[in-house]
């Protein structure tokens, strides 16, 4: 037999009905609510029974606020997670502008500071290097002690003592300081030791001396040129001029380097290795510069060529005028004259040479004498080199230059004809220029001599291309009589 006892140690217990599902006991029994509203109804109302529907209400109405009470633990809809998602964007974005707002103020406190410390770098680096300045300048003073007392010691070993003044050196310091006038040295010119100094540095630049020059052909001997030197009372024409007047800082310093035995400083650059002078001395003359509207110093006459009138102030002027120097230097030869004047002059069609006319004028030729000309003859081919001034699409190529001599030699055709042209197009040119009274003529060439005759051949045939040099001759009486009676 079982005692009570012994159903205690069963491992399955059965909880007691006042228990709570969680475990909790509860200190009285529980009761449901339709019981106690029952019970009130009936002692509230003894002579009527309990209706059914009224307690079916009653449980739909608790039933409903189960409900309700459940629908409120349920899950929240979209509506209300898209409400409460766009307040939390709307707080974000105020919490943003509200930081971009701190970040641009401090931005603007950060140039503000960077702006003050870079402006306190810049005192410490200025500070800095005005202290290093004041180091180099102490350490170069020292430098220069330490030469100073060197070169003492130098001349003490030699038994020589500096007595030199330093005034001229302070002078000269004080030039170069800011706002100093540096005051003018009086320039004293001593031509006896101007003209001693230059024969020694002519020796010096090698006066006299030949040296080996190469040539196109091979070599020759040539001697250094010298530089002309004319030295006068008021100051010196180097070269072919101008003149120098001795109040010129720079003409002062040239005579200074030769009183001083060197080469002048401004001719460095253009003679490295010294320059032999060529000196003219003329010390005893004034160099006077004659400038436009000066009155002329000698005698003047009256427009009817009068000598017995003469002006007076002309007269006074002449009388104590003192001696006039021209710029000395080579002048130009004719030949020199003629090279700087053009070799020719178009105008109206017709080349004319300059340099034959001016020459006849220098050498005395009557103006009415027959000059040379130059004529271009008008042609085919020329028309085109015209246009191809115009027209960069056409060519030149393919087109000769001829130049002929007239009979008497006194006049030149040239002429731009075709490869291609024969001999009887260029007689045919020629009499069109010439007129038909000029007399028959052959067209010949001096070298190789050979007369052209047949006026069927082309020009590229006889050989007169890229260009040729021809001449005009009279036919003669038989060779005339054989054209004219084949």
């Amino acid at each position: 037999m079982s005692s009570p006892l012994s159903t205690l140690r069963k491992n399955k217990r059965v909880p007691l009905p006042d228990m709570q599902s969680e475990g909790e006991r509860k200190p009285y029994k529980e009761r449901s609510d339709n019981d106690n509203e029952a019970q009130l109804f009936r002692e509230i109302f003894p002579q009527n029974q309990p209706v059914p529907h009224i307690m079916d209400n009653l449980s739909t109405v608790r039933a409903k606020v189960v409900q309700k009470k459940k629908a409120k633990e349920a899950p929240p809809s979209d509506f209300e997670l898209m409400s409460g998602m766009i307040q939390k964007i709307v707080q974000l974005e105020r919490k943003v502008k509200t930081q971009a707002a701190d970040i641009e103020q401090k931005a603007r406190r950060i140039a503000v500071l960077e702006e003050k410390l870079n402006l306190l770098q810049e005192a410490e680096e200025k500070s800095t290097s005005n202290e290093n300045q004041d180091e180099e300048l102490a350490q170069l003073c020292l430098k220069l002690q330490n030469q100073v007392w060197e070169m003492e010691k130098y001349l003490n070993d030699y038994g020589l003592i500096w007595v030199g003044s330093y005034k001229e050196h302070d002078e000269q310091a004080n030039s170069q300081l800011p706002g100093a006038t540096n005051a003018r040295k009086t320039f004293e010119m001593n031509y006896r030791l101007v003209l001693q100094n230059i024969q020694e540095l002519n020796i010096v630049a090698g006066e006299g001396e030949s040296h080996v020059t190469a040539t196109p052909g091979g070599a020759k001997l040539t001697q250094q040129s010298s530089i002309p030197l004319w030295l006068y009372k008021n100051g010196i024409v180097m070269f072919s001029g101008p003149f120098r007047s001795y109040q010129d800082p720079s003409t002062q310093e040239c005579m200074q380097d030769l009183m001083d035995g060197f080469f002048p400083s401004e001719l460095q650059e253009r003679f490295p290795n010294g320059v032999p002078f060529q000196v003219h001395d003329k010390r005893d003359e004034e160099f006077i510069v004659r400038r436009p509207g000066t009155e002329f110093p000698g005698r003047g006459q009256t427009i009817d060529g009068a000598g017995r009138h003469s002006v007076g102030s002309f007269e006074q002027t002449s009388s104590t005028a003192p001696k006039q120097s021209q710029i000395p230097g080579k002048k130009l030869s004719m030949e020199q004259f003629l090279r700087k004047l053009p070799v020719t002059v178009v105008k109206e069609g017709k080349v004319i040479g300059i340099r034959d006319s001016i020459k006849a004028h220098l050498l005395g030729f009557p103006d009415n004498a027959k000059s040379h000309s130059v004529t271009t003859v008008e042609t085919s081919a020329l028309q085109t080199l015209r246009a191809c001034e115009t027209d960069s699409t056409q060519s030149e190529k393919g087109i000769t230059t001829l130049r002929l001599k007239s009979e008497d030699g006194m006049e030149t055709f040239i002429m731009k004809m075709y490869f291609t042209e024969t001999i009887g197009d260029l007689r045919h040119y020629l009499d069109l220029k010439r007129g038909p009274v000029a007399a028959p003529y052959d067209i010949i060439s001096a070298f190789p001599h050979q007369c052209y005759s047949d006026n069927t051949k082309t020009l590229l045939s006889c050989g007169l291309t890229p260009n040729a040099a021809l001449l005009l001759r009279p036919q003669a009486l038989s060779h005339r009589h054989i054209q004219n009676n084949p």
